[in-house]
């Protein structure tokens, strides 16, 4: 079947690609009955499950080889999600140099495992280098590629032993990849950091150029190595590549492996581009058949909305090539959702976009958080509103609000959050407006009235566990000039010193009164259209004026100022007409007898007059011709839908080379805000701006802008007047708190910081316990001790490599030549003491079995001989675990290692 491009410009999809039914064909036989059994032995439990591709058969990857991928192989990748509803994400991951056929038939399990469970996973294509926010959230400590592969004609090399000598190059700060290279200085560049990795140690080398958050990333590396491969059995040391000196033991390390340097290392390499830069250009496609051939037809471009998705066909939603996504209704045909996954890699090939361009199907009802942030409004079906109501204030929607108190505001973070209130509006209020480019006090008598013509400062001071903290408004009035707004923003750095740097700022525009705010002023909120509140300046009195009003409560109702026009009227509210001698009440035939008490209650505030009740359809003439004649108005009940609740993402911000980029950061925690950053958390209602004590100044000082440059461009035609709160590291209100599982408050001032960590680490002391000679560490014994290899394929002997003084190679010691276990190459580094069972070397078990202590390598302690060996020669020789034996009492210790010839 050959798919075509329905539209003016009719043309047929990449004619060179194997058709799908051709690349099952060719599988079909190896991929029938033990699959089956394979799949059957998928948990559904939640957690992470991986397999790569070996023979055209999937392959269980055991958990201490998670995060390790060999670029010679394709791999498939299963994360099953908690929560009442589970969901799951299936991923399948392409490597540099992995085979056609593997990659076919990876791709082909992944559409089957999509069966399997039920068709409800998303599916991911991943190519190494451009893996997705969503791959990189379940490694936290970072993707380490590794050479070797079935496919590539090389071998892997055996994980969880001790045999290893490779230099790692690790690069990125919030996604952290690390690659092997040649172990040489030539290698190295400044601005990097690189992990020499001997299996019983680790040393880190940190690139003069590079920064603090790249060096704690890469100490996390380091310690996720030694935690899951090594078990815990390795020491790790860390040198300042700027001040070498300062680490004369690590460095003779690194002299003896990689030889002395020849000439000044590399200058720094760039980063690679953060991973998402958010364009406009959003187009969706039809993806159906017609009459034997397969058509994909543009339906429509960004805004887009809901409705254009019907649940009998499949759609491609293209981000000009940045990420293509398939989504397949629940009626389409089985061939159709089948083949969905294969249509969007075609479709990358008709459109010639890279081969690393981000591929994710979904079926209805599955949909990702990116997806739906892509449509104007998205609802889910049967959504419920969760946590409380939590309505926006659209055009016409209205603002509903649950009840609440405020001590279950502060203990549940999670309800303030989705509320997007930090308490009930009771605490202390200051009010400045700006006058003359500086701050005047406004009169407390006239706190709620805000004039269009204005703009104003709000300190809000409240109390949580015994803390003041504050919020800082920042209102700007429609119609106040360039230079008042520039000011406002001046005089809210100046505020924001005078209480060092704690209130929360929040940009407010006019008219998008966020609702903490509408609470503070109890129902008496009023904006006017234009004029001031300057004490002293009379505003013009252009006869009648109208005022829409809206809550249900003194906690969520404004008046605002309309035109004086009938069409400005809406059945679903209250308004208000204030003439020169009677103020009218004209209650909308929508609006509940809370909003009446609400409008009678603010008609009090804006006028002394007499008031006479108006209800929709009866109307007095008097009422008509202050509003100029009737007119048709907003008369439709459904006018007054709530916008579903969206899911919250955090991005990364960044600005290079003057333009905004964002890096996504999936399944994000408290651990995800680092110092150094500026953080952008969308909770679609609200945007916050997280910023970290030693965040780049320039991106700090741009943090406004960038805000405006992401809901400028973003693809759903997002309002550009959207609240943002401007957040400070150590002053994050519960309405941000929130929306992070597990929030820690004392996370920065009691956690360990790189220096700590790096501190911990390189303890002299412990540095200084074991002497290692070099030329006794087995690093290049042959393979054959446990761990992950290459499942079916064949075992090898990693390449032998050379220390710089002294062969590698463990030599057999003989009573007439000890001495030539001490060569010139031996330098003092050192894990833990072999007494607890840290010993910086692993031996093969014939350099110890039956051996005197004179035949014994050098600085082997002969009553210690099974620290030495690898966990599965230990289980081997002694029958049981290196934990278990530690258990047992000293005599049957002893009676085991003479059976075994260890005493």
């Amino acid at each position: 079947m050959e798919p075509r491009f329905g539209s003016k410009n009719e043309k047929p999809w990449s004619k060179e690609r194997p058709s799908p039914r051709q690349t099952q064909h060719k599988f079909s036989r190896m991929m029938s009955d033990d699959n089956q059994d394979t799949f059957k032995s998928v948990s559904r439990k939640p957690g992470l499950q991986i397999w790569t591709i070996n023979n055209m058969q999937m392959v269980p990857v055991p958990a201490q080889g998670f995060g390790n991928f060999f670029e010679g192989d394709s791999y498939i990748v299963l994360f099953m999600s908690k929560g009442s509803v589970q969901s799951a994400d299936i991923h399948y991951w392409i490597g540099n140099s992995s085979s056609q056929d593997e990659q076919g038939a990876a791709a082909i399990f992944v559409t089957q495992l999509d069966e399997y469970l039920g068709g409800g996973p998303v599916q991911y294509r991943e190519v190494q280098g451009n893996e997705s926010p969503r791959f990189r959230s379940y490694f936290k400590n970072g993707l380490i590629y590794k050479k070797g592969g079935v496919a590539s004609g090389f071998h892997h090399v055996d994980t969880n032993v001790y045999n290893v000598l490779r230099l790692l190059h690790v690069k990125g700060r919030k996604h952290v990849t690390a690659s092997e290279v040649e172990v040489s200085w030539s290698s190295f560049n400044n601005g990097d950091i690189f992990l020499l990795d001997m299996g019983k140690a680790i040393v880190q080398w940190n690139g003069p150029q590079s920064n603090r958050r790249e060096k704690l990333k890469a100490v996390l590396l380091a310690q996720d190595i030694r935690d899951r491969e090594r078990g815990g059995r390795a020491q790790i040391g860390v040198v300042e590549g700027g001040d070498e000196k300062d680490s004369p033991e690590l460095m003779k390390v690194l002299m003896a492996v990689l030889g002395q340097r020849a000439g000044p290392l590399k200058e720094a390499l760039p980063d690679d581009r953060p991973d998402q830069v958010q364009n406009t250009s959003v187009r969706l496609y039809h993806v159906f058949e017609n009459s034997g051939n397969l058509v994909v037809q543009e339906v429509a471009t960004q805004p887009l909305t809901q409705d254009l998705l019907h649940s009998s066909d499949c759609f491609i939603l293209d981000q000009r090539g940045s990420s293509v996504m398939v989504w397949k209704g629940k009626q389409a045909s089985k061939e159709e959702r089948k083949e969905a996954l294969n249509r969007a890699v075609g479709y990358i090939k008709a459109k010639n976009y890279p081969s690393s361009t981000s591929v994710k199907v979904m079926t209805e009802g599955g949909e990702s958080a990116m997806f739906k942030h892509m449509f104007k409004s998205w609802s889910d079906r049967g959504q419920t509103q969760g946590l409380g109501s939590a309505y926006s204030m659209g055009k016409i929607a209205k603002v509903e609000q649950v009840k609440f108190d405020v001590m279950e505001l502060h203990a549940r973070p999670e309800l303030a959050a989705q509320q997007r209130m930090v308490d009930d509006g009771s605490g202390d209020v200051k009010v400045w407006r700006i006058e003359d480019l500086e701050l005047a006090e406004v009169n407390p008598s006239t706190y709620g009235q805000f004039y269009g013509g204005d703009c104003y400062l709000v300190l809000y001071t409240y109390r949580i566990s015994n803390q003041q903290q504050y919020i800082l408004y920042m209102w700007q009035g429609r119609h106040a000039t360039k230079d008042e707004i520039t000011a406002s923003a001046y005089q809210a750095v100046d505020v924001d010193n005078k209480y060092n740097g704690a209130p929360v700022q929040v940009r407010v525009v006019m008219g998008k009164e966020p609702r903490h705010f509408l609470a503070i002023f109890k129902g008496k909120l009023v904006i006017f259209e234009g004029g001031t509140g300057r004490p002293g300046v009379a505003n013009p009195e252009g006869g009648a004026r109208l005022f829409q009003v809206r809550g249900t409560n003194e906690m969520n109702t404004k008046a605002t100022e309309v035109p004086s026009r009938a069409s400005s009227l809406n059945t679903n509210d209250v308004f208000l007409l204030k003439t020169g001698h009677i103020c009218f009440l004209w209650y909308g035939k929508g609006c509940s007898g809370d909003e009446r008490v609400m409008g009678r209650a603010m008609s009090d505030v804006l006028s002394k007059q007499d008031k006479q009740v108006v209800m929709e359809g009866q109307e007095p003439a008097e009422f008509w011709v202050n509003l100029g004649g009737k007119a048709p108005y907003a008369s439709d009940k459904r006018l007054q839908k709530e916008e579903p609740p969206h899911s919250p993402r955090l991005f990364e911000c960044s600005n290079q080379i003057g333009k905004f980029r964002m890096t996504e950061v999936e399944d994000f925690a408290q651990s995800d805000l680092d110092e150094e950053d500026v953080m952008l958390l969308d909770t679609w209602e609200e945007i916050f701006l997280w910023v970290g004590t030693s965040a780049n100044q320039y991106e700090t000082k741009e943090a406004w802008n960038s805000a405006q440059d992401y809901l400028r461009t973003h693809p759903a035609g997002r309002d550009p007047d959207t609240p943002v709160l401007f957040v400070k590291q150590g002053f994050e209100p519960p309405t941000f708190t929130g929306w992070f599982n597990a929030w820690d408050p004392h996370k920065w001032s009691g956690g360990n910081s790189y220096e700590e960590m790096k501190k911990k680490l390189s303890d002299p002391a412990s540095l200084s316990q074991i002497t290692v000679d070099l030329n006794n560490t087995n690093l290049n014994k042959s393979a054959g001790g446990g761990g992950y290899g290459a499942p079916g394929g064949p075992a090898s002997s990693p390449p032998a490599y050379r220390i710089h003084g002294g062969d590698l190679s463990p030599r057999p010691s003989t009573p007439s030549s000890p001495s030539t276990q001490r060569d010139s190459a031996s330098v003092t580094f050192s894990p833990s003491s072999p007494s607890t069972g840290g010993s910086a070397m692993f031996l093969a078990p014939e350099l110890l079995v039956n051996k005197t202590p004179d035949e014994l390598p050098a600085a082997v302690d002969p009553e210690l001989r099974e620290d030495y060996l690898s966990d599965k020669d230990f289980e081997n020789l002694l029958g049981t675990t290196r934990a278990d034996f530690k258990r047992l009492p000293k005599w049957r210790q002893c009676d085991m290692k003479k059976k075994a010839g260890l005493f």
